[in-house]
């Protein structure tokens, strides 16, 4: 699918929900694309790119235009912090208090970052647990480097579309319910949806979505 039918997509899937496009961002996930492939899509007005590896992150990023904002969506470890935060704009994946801690030990500036909750029934996906989101966040506040921005999560790999709306919408929850409980916060950013569920996100109150696949396939 191409860039515009993918906006076009988004579009459709958002009018269907009662929502504006205008509310919905686009990540495009620049995992494993060659540099004409991003190049031919930053042509095309694209401006948020994400990685889900540092050292990728970092090979790409000199030789692409310096307009381009970096998001890191996948598990960061803690000894390529100091490397990674110069080169994003946001971390979608902050999963863990030594993470908390690292980050905070080495930004030399404020660091917007999304809490990972894992709402999803699989092992292998990171993220704090639904009940622990609160204590962690009260934690998060208390560093004054890091800049919590909201959440991302992912859904359980299946095909079966109503465990994937269930766990887009706990998420959703959580998300409104935190930005009650913390208004003080900048909570504005719920980060779900990728190439095979994303308009399932955008029904369920995605307001940014990671698209890789779907749009260089």
């Amino acid at each position: 699918m191409s860039y515009q039918r993918v906006l076009e997509e988004i579009a459709t899937a958002a009018h269907r929900a009662g929502r504006r496009a205008e509310e919905i961002t686009l990540l495009v996930v620049s995992k494993g694309q060659p540099m004409d492939a991003i190049l031919k899509v930053y042509a095309q007005g694209q401006r948020l790119f994400g990685e889900n590896r540092v050292q990728e992150l970092l090979s790409k990023k000199p030789s692409l235009p310096d307009d381009i904002h970096w998001h890191l969506i996948g598990h960061l470890q803690t000894n390529k912090v100091k490397a990674v935060l110069p080169h994003i704009s946001l971390l979608h994946s902050l999963d863990r208090e030594s993470l908390l801690e690292e980050i905070a030990r080495r930004a030399s500036q404020p660091v917007p970052c999304l809490i990972e909750v894992k709402v999803a029934q699989e092992a292998t996906k990171h993220g704090i647990l639904p009940q622990e989101v609160e204590p962690f966040i009260e934690k998060v506040l208390r560093q004054p480097k890091i800049v919590l921005k909201g959440f991302m999560g992912m859904a359980t790999l299946t095909r079966d579309t109503a465990q994937i709306r269930r766990e887009f919408r706990q998420l959703y929850q959580i998300f409104r319910r935190m930005q009650e409980h913390y208004p003080e916060a900048p909570i504005e950013t719920l980060s779900m949806g990728m190439s095979n569920d994303f308009a399932i996100a955008i029904e369920e109150g995605s307001t940014l979505l990671r698209l890789g696949t779907v749009i260089f396939e």
